[in-house]
């Protein structure tokens, strides 16, 4: 593993888990758990946003990561108790999920405008390649078969991270809530590896 990527693991170890960990700590005696939980939600947001910034891209990624910081942003809006500030923030998940499937019922997997967005920042005939794939029946359906995986696996992880708020502190929820959803997006993402590479090996020619 290269240094820059141990120190950007590091970092991303230190701004999702230890910060919101840290600042909940030290702001809830005084601000309670509400104000507390939104000051812990910061560095996230904050990493999210100068992520955004240093790639410089606008495209299908990156529109999705604008729209889980607003979303993530309106969840702390509004009151309400913690709990419903919790389970509100975890909606995002599900809100994306639902955007996944509903791009298969609009004919756009959404899976696909991904990876169209990543050979694009190789080169252009790259990208006229991967779209003119578009034009097979196989394709198309590992495209959508990937979309709708992707998407009922952010709903199921929404529904166990909710399960999670009542069933754990605020405290220890900071903490097991990342690592739950990290396993399962890396799991997702493990999956999507193993399947096209089995949909490419059994295609034609």
């Amino acid at each position: 593993m290269k240094r820059t990527a141990v120190v950007g693991f590091g970092a991303e170890i230190v701004v999702n888990f230890v910060l919101p960990y840290a600042i909940f700590s030290y702001y809830q005696p005084t601000l309670g758990d509400v104000k507390a939980l939104i000051a812990s939600s910061v560095p996230p947001i904050l990493w999210s946003i100068a992520e955004l910034v240093r790639k410089r891209r606008v495209d299908a990624i990156s529109l999705m990561v604008i729209a889980g910081i607003v979303l993530g942003l309106l969840a702390f809006l509004g009151g309400g108790s913690v709990k419903f500030l919790q389970l509100r923030e975890n909606l995002v998940t599900a809100i994306v999920g639902l955007v996944f499937l509903g791009s298969v019922l609009v004919k756009r997997p959404i899976i696909y405008e991904f990876a169209r967005a990543g050979e694009a920042r190789q080169s252009p005939e790259r990208a006229a390649a991967f779209e003119a794939l578009r034009e097979h029946a196989g394709f198309r359906q590992t495209m959508v078969t990937m979309t709708v995986v992707w998407g009922i696996g952010m709903l199921l992880l929404t529904a166990v991270a909710c399960a999670l708020v009542y069933a754990l502190t605020i405290k220890t929820y900071l903490i097991v809530g990342p690592i739950v959803g990290n396993v399962g997006f890396g799991l997702l993402a493990l999956w999507t590896f193993w399947y096209a590479s089995r949909r490419r090996r059994r295609a034609p020619g």
